[in-house]
C-alpha cells in the first residue's frame, strides 16, 4: 500500500506540474502579467498548499513540531534543493524585481519570524499580524505589476491575446494542476512518514525533512518543468514567492487555528530558524551578481542541502563525528562561502561603476 501511495504520488505531481506550467504561462500570456508575477501569486499560492494543509493538520493534532519543523525545512529545501537543481539544468535568469523587492520580503519576514519566536512561541495575535502582512505584499506585488515594474527578463515569452473560452481553459489547466500536485504530495508525504515513523525517527525532523521534500514536491516539479520548458523566470518566482507565503501565510495561520498559538522548539530557535535566514540572506548576493544563478551557484546550494541533511541525521543518531563536522562546516566551509559571495558583490559592483563611467565618456563624446 505504502509503495502504490508513493507511485501514485509521484505520477500526480509530475501530471500536475504539467498542467500548471502550461496553463499559467498561457494566462500569464494572455493577461499581460510576467511569467516572474504569475510565478509569485498563482504559481506559489498553488504549490504552497500541501504546506498549509499538513501545518493546520498537524497543528490541531498537537504535533507543533512537525507543523514548525514543515515550514521551515521546506524554506530552506525550496531555495538549497529546487534552486540548486534547477540552475545545474540550466542558469536561471533573475529579474530585477527579485532583487530589489521580493527577496529583501523574503530575508525581512525570516527575520522577523525569527524574532516573534524567540520566546518559544508563535501566539494567534503573532499569527494574525503575519497574516495581514501576507495580505500587504500580495497587494504590493498586484500594484507594482500593474505599473509594469515586474522587468520581464528578455527572454520573457510574447504576450498573446487569447479569447475568453481560452481563458477559461487555461484557468481549468491551472485549478486541475493545482489539485494533483496537492493530492501527489499527500500520498507521498503518508508514504514517506510511514516509513520514517517506522524507523523511529523523532517528529521535528521529520517535519524538516521527509514532509518538508515531500511538501516541496510541488515546487520540485513545477521549478524543474518550468526550467526544462524555458520558463525560468517563473521557476524562480515560485520558490521566492513560496517562500514568502510559507511564512505570512501558511506558519500565520497554523498559528492563528492553534488554540494556544503555535509552540516552537528549543532546537528550531537555537538552528533550524538560523539556518532558514541564512539561506535566505544569502539569496540576495547571489541573485545580484549579474542577475543570475548560475551553474556553479547551482552545485554549492546543493552541497549546503547535503550538508543539512547530513547534520539532521548525525544529531539525530547523536552520532560522535557531529562534533567534528559542525567544526569544519563553522570554521572553515560557511566563512569561505561567505568570503566567496562578498567577493562576487563587490567584483559586480566595480564592473557596475565601470560601465557607468564608460557609458558617461561615450555621451561626453557624442556631445562634442
Amino acid at each position: 500500500m505504502t509503495l502504490l501511495l508513493f507511485l501514485g504520488g509521484l505520477a500526480a505531481l509530475l501530471g500536475g506540474a504539467e498542467m500548471l506550467v502550461r496553463g499559467a504561462s498561457r494566462l500569464a500570456a494572455a493577461t499581460g502579467l510576467s511569467p516572474l508575477v504569475i510565478g509569485l501569486t498563482v504559481v506559489a499560492f498553488g504549490t504552497s498548499a500541501p504546506e498549509l494543509a499538513v501545518g493546520i493538520g498537524a497543528a490541531r493534532s498537537g504535533a507543533a513540531d512537525l507543523a514548525v519543523g514543515n515550514v521551515v525545512g521546506s524554506n530552506i529545501t525550496n531555495v538549497l534543493l529546487i534552486l540548486g537543481m534547477s540552475a545545474v539544468i540550466a542558469p536561471l535568469v533573475v529579474a530585477r524585481q527579485l532583487v530589489r523587492m521580493d527577496v529583501p520580503v523574503m530575508i525581512l519576514c525570516s527575520v522577523a519570524v525569527m524574532g516573534l519566536t524567540i520566546d518559544g512561541r508563535l501566539s494567534r495575535i503573532e499569527g494574525g499580524a503575519l497574516f495581514l502582512a501576507c495580505l500587504g505584499y500580495l497587494a504590493l506585488l498586484l500594484r507594482t505589476a500593474l505599473r509594469g515594474g515586474d522587468d520581464e527578463p528578455p527572454d520573457a515569452p510574447a504576450r498573446v491575446p487569447r479569447g475568453l473560452a481560452s481563458r477559461a481553459l487555461d484557468l481549468a489547466l491551472v485549478a486541475a494542476g493545482l489539485a494533483l500536485l496537492v493530492l501527489g504530495a499527500g500520498w507521498l508525504v503518508d508514504a514517506a512518514t510511514s516509513v520514517a515513523a517506522a524507523m523511529g525517527v523523532s517528529e521535528l525532523v521529520i517535519g524538516l525533512t521527509v514532509v518538508a521534500i515531500g511538501t516541496s514536491l510541488p515546487e520540485i516539479a513545477t521549478a524543474l518543468l518550468a526550467v526544462l520548458r524555458g520558463e525560468r523566470d517563473m521557476a524562480v518566482g515560485n520558490v521566492i514567492g513560496s517562500n514568502v507565503l510559507n511564512l505570512l501565510l501558511v506558519l500565520a495561520l497554523t498559528a492563528v487555528v492553534s488554540p494556544q498559538g503555535l509552540a516552537v522548539g528549543a532546537a528550531v530557535i537555537r538552528f533550524d530558524l538560523p539556518v532558514m535566514t541564512a539561506v535566505a540572506l544569502a539569496c540576495l548576493p547571489i541573485f545580484y551578481t549579474g542577475h543570475c544563478i548560475r551553474r556553479w551557484e547551482g552545485a554549492v546550494f546543493l552541497a549546503y542541502y547535503a550538508a543539512y541533511l547530513a547534520y539532521l541525521l548525525l544529531d539525530a543518531a547523536g552520532h560522535d563525528a557531529l562534533p567534528a563536522f559542525s567544526a569544519v562546516m563553522m570554521r572553515f566551509v560557511v566563512p569561505l562561502t561567505a568570503l566567496t559571495l562578498v567577493m562576487l558583490v563587490l567584483r559586480s559592483l566595480h564592473l557596475g561603476r565601470a560601465r557607468g563611467r564608460a557609458r558617461g565618456l561615450d555621451l561626453e563624446e557624442d556631445g562634442q
